[in-house]
């Protein structure tokens, strides 16, 4: 097996490095402008101005009103602001929300949270592929149905679902029932890939985490539409217009807009790029190695995902492999890589627990280089056929 003295980086769905233009951009803001962006001095309007700049140059991606660009600690804090605050702000109205059985589990625990707090929570199947049908959307809305959250795109297998599409099932189904029913996606795998403008996608509110589209960890964009009622879940000094309170983190914001902003500029760039060397990789493999299935949709999904489930070998063993190897790849979401249970996501479409177990996960950037693919596919199929001829860890173990 051949080696490598550097990292090969392949699982940009759990996390991106920072560009260096982001780092530099927020260093300032560290420093020599360290003011509070709520006191009136300059110092502290100097970190005023720069949130506000952040907050434009991110509605401008959304195609958002400054007012509607919420910014808070991360992805999962967006999801939760998003479907707590939606759910508790309408609870007068109804007290059903929809969602579906691949979300992200800060979408699924939020959910089953607000079970235990009354609500009546459907969980919408998928196909084979993982993507939702909008018409099972439409039937599962009733007279108490007030939020639906349904996923842009699989952290997991990269589907990409329908979402304008689910989001005109909403309205017109709200319009027939005379109620307010709140849109809601995560689309925090969908940055620099998909088109997340709010408007055209026609949801109410949107979750991003900056460090999935190479800025810093620590900082989510929640997109409100106006006029969307939003309990807010985090009180205290009343900062994004009363709907999440704390002190702003300047430095993150500033570099959340910018990395944001030149994923956009970048990404026909990085759909032709990622694509390319994902579909390299998955012919490769199909060509080498039996036994082999491609997880989510073939066309319908992101461009830099690859997920794939070997027969007969469990995926740790795999990852480890790789990982010796100078190749950094993943099992299924990072955000639960600790858990022994299968992904919800694969059994979701279909997979059986062993084939569940036996998944990696690869997810390409624009830095990944055919060298490095090259590397990939003179490493994975040798360590597979090799596992294959080893007694599994649950062999050992039963």
């Amino acid at each position: 097996m051949e080696t490598t003295s550097k990292t090969i980086y392949m699982d940009h769905a759990a996390t991106t490095p920072v560009r260096p233009e982001v780092l530099e951009a927020m260093l300032p803001y560290f420093g020599v402008s360290f003011g509070n962006p709520s006191g009136i001095y300059t110092l502290a309007q100097e970190s005023r101005k720069a949130v506000d700049d952040a907050r434009e140059t991110v509605g401008q991606v959304l195609g958002a009103r400054m007012s509607e660009v919420v910014f808070t600690s991360g992805g999962t804090e967006a999801d939760n602001a998003a479907i707590r605050g939606a759910a508790l702000a309408l609870k007068s109205t109804g007290s059903h929300v929809i969602t579906t059985s691949i979300e992200h589990h800060a979408v699924l625990h939020t959910c089953h949270s607000l079970e235990q707090s009354g609500f009546d929570v459907t969980y919408l199947e998928v196909d084979s592929d993982g993507l939702v049908d909008p018409e099972d959307v439409g039937r599962a809305i009733t007279d108490e149905t007030v939020l639906v959250s349904v996923m842009y795109a699989n952290n997991e297998i990269g589907t990409v679902e329908p979402i304008a599409d689910i989001a005109s099932v909403v309205k017109s189904e709200a319009r027939r029932r005379g109620r307010s029913i709140v849109m809601h996606t995560d689309a925090v795998q969908g940055a620099g890939y998909l088109d997340i403008n709010a408007r055209t996608l026609g949801v109410d509110l949107l979750s991003l985490s900056s460090h999935k589209f190479r800025g810093p960890k620590g900082v989510g964009v929640l997109y409100v539409r106006r006029g969307t009622p939003l309990e807010a879940q985090q009180t205290g000094g009343g900062q994004e217009r009363q709907r999440r309170s704390g002190t702003e983190n300047v430095p993150g914001i500033v570099g959340a807009s910018v990395a944001l902003s030149m994923a956009e500029s970048e990404r026909d760039e990085a759909v032709a790029h990622t694509g390319r060397l994902r579909d390299r990789i998955v012919q490769s493999i199909f060509e080498r190695v039996d036994g082999v299935r491609l997880n989510g949709h073939r066309t319908q999904r992101l461009p830099n995902n690859a997920n794939l489930s070997f027969d007969h070998i469990e995926g740790e063993p795999v990852l480890l492999g790789l990982d010796l190897s100078g190749i950094s790849a993943s099992s299924g979401s990072a955000c639960s890589s600790a858990s022994l249970e299968p992904s919800h996501v694969l059994t979701a479409i279909g997979l059986t627990a062993e084939q569940a177990q036996g998944s990696l996960r690869l997810t390409l950037g624009l830095d990944n280089t055919d060298e490095e693919v090259d590397y990939l596919l003179d490493v994975l199929p040798g360590l597979v056929h090799k596992l294959r001829g080893m007694p599994s860890l649950s062999a050992v173990g039963g």
